[in-house]
């Protein structure tokens, strides 16, 4: 397998490979994304080129992005699934080892590359930490929605409970090495940007600290309802092995239960008569209505629903609008043909249709534009009713 020899090389690479890259990032769930599918993007050569230098891996027919570049492009888009809390804890075993560094050197210029080295830790901690706080949010909600099988979805939550007790422990870790560990450095080391960086980190770690509270709280009322439908679900299961097997009156108190049950669903339904007072019945239109639906009572017969007028046959005439536009291909096929410029040109053509004079500077200006690669503009200007125009012949 073949390398990258510069960085420019991989930049140019991610650049030319770039829609085949994305399409294969959107289906990267899916499992199998065919070789023959990439070769309708990509040609098979350069294909084969990013096998070869190991951006994509090739298992027969299939064809998948390379772990490596997979976790790059995901860390980039913020759509990674995997809580990496080692990375944390490294990155604070290597802030303590440089901080080591700076301390026992004595040159200058090698103790800024210590304290550098310092800095950069510094700010990876603070970012990857609510990073992954995001991350574990999310595959917290999306396990919650659609993980189908109850013991999954239970053990699941779990190993994120101690994936949020895992990043916990390594903010407290950052907190002591910022105020007790190495309080001697932080001290020692005369830099104002270090001063704010460690005052940035300890603000995102107050609010990943945060965060992780409502993390707990959520984990503890999810894995509460996931245990109360696990438990209707068994009931449910139970009462329909006991009916199936016809014992469920011998063998349950459902009887006894549903005659103490007095919810208003087991209710029959009850019509309510709506009656009105003597005042309102003494109204007109009450009246009215009450003998009218007296009437139909007696005779038995159906409401009548009164019919609509006749449509007029004016409304049922149609009628036509002609419109008159200017074809601009034809504009420029009798001006590719004259040896006019093409501002006198418009200026003198004869229109289907009267046309004002700002009209055909507009017209002017869209023939410029829609049709650049077939005339020849020059480097001449002529001023006319205080409008400066460039000369513009056939091309």
């Amino acid at each position: 397998m073949y390398s990258f020899s510069s960085l420019k090389e991989l930049i140019n690479t991610l650049a030319w490979s770039k829609d085949l890259l994305a399409e294969m990032f959107e289906k990267r769930k899916a499992f199998a994304y065919r070789y023959e599918h990439a070769t309708e993007i990509l040609d098979e050569a350069r294909l084969d080129g990013l096998i070869e230098l190991g951006v994509l891996r090739r298992n027969g027919n299939l064809l998948e992005i390379d772990d490596v570049f997979l976790e790059f492009f995901e860390q980039i888009m913020a759509v990674n699934e995997e809580i990496n809390t080692a990375s944390i804890h490294e990155n604070i075993r290597l802030l303590k080892q440089q901080i080591d560094y700076y301390l026992q050197e004595e040159r200058d210029h090698r103790k800024y590359g210590y304290l550098k080295a310092v800095k950069s830790l510094l700010r990876k901690i603070g970012q990857m930490t609510l990073r992954n706080i995001v991350d574990l949010n999310r595959n917290i909600d999306n396990t919650f929605k659609t993980e189908p099988t109850y013991k999954i979805k239970i053990s699941k939550l779990e190993n994120y409970d101690q994936k949020r007790k895992d990043i916990n422990l390594l903010i407290n870790q950052t907190r002591q090495l910022l105020d007790g560990q190495e309080m001697t450095f932080f001290r020692v080391a005369p830099d104002e940007e270090l001063g704010q960086i460690i005052t940035h980190l300890k603000l995102q770690l107050a609010e990943a600290h945060h965060n992780l509270i409502e993390t707990q709280k959520q984990i503890i009322d999810f894995l509460n309802q996931i245990k109360y439908q696990s438990q209707v679900l068994e009931r449910l299961r139970r009462i329909k092995y006991l009916k199936d097997q016809f014992e469920l009156r011998e063998r349950s108190d459902l009887v006894l239960r549903l005659a103490q049950c007095g919810d208003l669903f087991f209710e029959p339904r009850r019509g309510l008569s709506l009656k009105l007072s003597l005042e309102r019945l003494q109204d007109d239109d009450i009246y009215s209505s009450l003998v009218r639906i007296s009437r139909r009572q007696k005779s038995g017969g159906a409401a009548q629903l009164p019919l609509a007028d006749g449509i007029s046959a004016d409304y049922l005439e149609t009628e036509s609008e002609q419109e008159i536009y200017i074809n601009l291909e034809e504009v420029k096929n009798g001006f590719l043909a004259s040896g006019d410029h093409l501002f006198g040109f418009v200026q003198n053509y004869a229109y289907p249709k009267p046309v004002s004079y700002e009209e055909k500077v507009t017209l002017y200006c869209q023939m410029v534009s829609l049709y650049e690669d077939e005339l020849d503009i020059r480097d001449e200007y002529v001023l006319a009713d205080n409008i400066e125009y460039a000369l513009i012949y056939p091309g």
